[in-house]
């Protein structure tokens, strides 16, 4: 069965209206939620009467409400306990998006006597073993980590599950863990249990997903079937084209005018994320940065502390991309552009949530111009944006010597150009991002070179690929998965640059002592607006 819905992200329907228990309803108003939206206003009431779903709603619907409210209903009515083990397992693709689960059961279960806990990994493998044999009645976890501990945990409980709720399904799939996700639907228990789907898109994979997954009379909601466009009324949305060489200066222009605004800015690869955090905080504009090179306690600290904070600019890679629920979010930046309109779809999917608004800025060089075609046929609608010549920082010499004069900044300056260089080679849309239409001066200057380094470059995966959307690869070096690391292909020869100088002056260079003229950074006063 199919059930469709254009209505808006928000629905004139109350949590009152459901048959909730008094606990959950009195956590949902104290948590603020009185209006469902319209995924959870399709979805829940199903669910609490015990039918398996698959849902689809674009991203920051409310999915996770959506499938949280009846899951705990379902622990509460049977009234589960911890010696019953785990009644409830949710499946998600990244640590991130499992730890934002978990705060929000934790919040909704206050009331509840049932227990809630979450495994991934990088996190202490014995403590989540010895909570999981006390009983966590509902589980939270990645995929990886839950079959390590389905495989291998004694005193793991799992006999007893009545649900399985696998969300961001589509993006679990293409990080790599089909494998995972088919073996943890072999091993859990089938009888009586209810499955619930949630996905932002539907392909055949998620399809073949649902198949051995859900039982017979599933009743597919997607309520966004008829939306006319794939993103949110409330989301101001442009693009910029800008040469090679500029890009630096024009993010820079742009985090200065913006400095008490809230941003993200998407780039493709871990090592340009930390070369650009490091960048920026060297020169006194602060941001916070996020990637899968990063040790779990160092992420989850950095997730946090941009959660928390009012204002601030956070660099990530893709692995902030997807189900995060980050509040009053002003700019989504995309630096560096997806090739695949989905992944646009799901960056900017992270401002103008729940009904606010929002604005995002795509970077295009005048080679990527065809990717807008791919982003009209996914229904994304872009004006552009212009910003005057002498409205731009040239700070070009200034970041020039800046390098010149400090070997670490240097050595993460060349680690992030070769990064950026491999994730571009490895787009699957070679029409559009072709590695050979990349002036390779330019583009060194825009991290800081005077002359680039010479970076070997292997023939990627994709090669001769020319549709967004090929079959992706946990290995993929522009992808982010739970366990994410940088492709290993090419190195960066020697080239010229500063020495290395000996341990004190080191432990100063690194502090950002070292004499550079920083000022020139500080004194940049931006003015003039983004024109249409």
């Amino acid at each position: 069965m199919m059930i469709s819905s254009s209505s808006s992200c928000t629905s004139a329907s109350a949590f009152s209206s459901l048959d909730l228990s008094e606990r959950t309803a009195n956590a949902l108003a104290t948590m603020g939620y009185t209006k469902m939206t319209a995924v959870q206003e399709k979805t829940i009431p199903l669910l609490l009467a015990g039918k398996d779903v698959m849902g689809a709603a674009r991203t920051g619907s409310g999915k996770t409400l959506a499938f949280l409210v009846p899951a705990i209903e379902l622990l509460h009515r049977l009234k589960f306990k911890p010696r019953n083990g785990t009644g409830v397992v949710i499946l998600t693709p990244t640590r991130e998006l499992a730890l934002q689960i978990f705060g929000v059961a934790k919040e909704l279960m206050a009331n509840h006597t049932q227990t809630v806990g979450i495994v991934m990994g990088g996190a202490n493998r014995r403590a989540e073993a010895e909570r999981l044999a006390k009983g966590v009645n509902l589980l939270v976890a990645v995929p990886g980590r839950l079959l390590d501990h389905l495989q291998n945990t004694k005193g793991f409980v799992f006999r007893n599950l009545r649900s399985l709720v696998i969300d961001e399904a589509d993006r679990i799939l293409e990080v790599g863990f089909e494998e995972e996700v088919r073996k943890i639907v072999s091993i859990l228990p089938s009888e009586n249990r209810q499955t619930m789907l949630f996905s932002a898109t539907q392909t055949t994979k998620t399809q073949d997903l649902a198949r051995i997954s859900l039982r017979p009379g599933t009743i597919s909601v997607d309520v966004d079937k008829e939306a006319v466009a794939s993103t949110v009324a409330t989301l101001s949305q442009g693009y910029i084209v800008c040469p090679s060489e500029q890009r630096f200066l024009l993010l820079f222009t742009f985090l200065k005018r913006h400095a008490k605004k809230k941003i993200i800015v998407f780039f493709s690869s871990c090592n340009s994320v930390k070369y650009h955090a490091e960048l920026l905080n060297y020169i006194d504009v602060p941001v916070l940065d996020l990637h899968g090179k990063q040790k779990q306690q160092k992420r989850t600290n950095t997730f946090f502390e941009f959660i928390n904070a009012d204002s601030g600019i956070l660099l990530s890679t893709n692995v902030a991309a997807r189900g995060l629920d980050i509040p009053h979010v002003d700019w989504i930046v995309q630096y560096d552009p997806p090739d695949d309109p989905r992944d646009y779809i799901h960056r900017v999917g992270r401002t103008a949530r729940a009904g606010k608004a929002g604005q995002s800025l795509l970077f295009l060089l005048e080679s990527e111009l065809g990717f807008l075609r791919y982003l009209q046929e996914a229904k994304v609608p872009l004006n552009e944006y212009s910003v005057a010549s002498h409205r731009v920082s040239q700070v070009q010499t200034q970041l020039e010597k800046l390098l010149q004069g400090n070997y670490y900044l240097y050595r993460s300056a060349l680690e992030g150009y070769r990064s950026y260089l491999h994730a571009y080679n490895s787009y699957a849309n070679k029409k559009i991002f072709d590695i050979n239409a990349l002036d390779l001066q330019k583009v060194g200057k825009s991290f800081g070179f005077v002359t680039p380094p010479k970076v070997s470059i292997a023939p990627s995966p994709g090669s001769g690929s020319n549709v967004p959307g090929r079959k992706r690869k946990r290995g993929d070096s522009h992808l982010e998965s739970d366990s994410e690391e940088e492709s290993g292909d090419g190195e960066a020869a020697s080239a010229p640059g500063p020495s290395r100088t000996h341990s004190k002056a080191r432990q100063i260079e690194q502090l950002g002592r070292k004499k550079v003229a920083k000022q020139h950074f500080r004194k940049q006063s931006v003015d003039g607006g983004w024109s249409r």
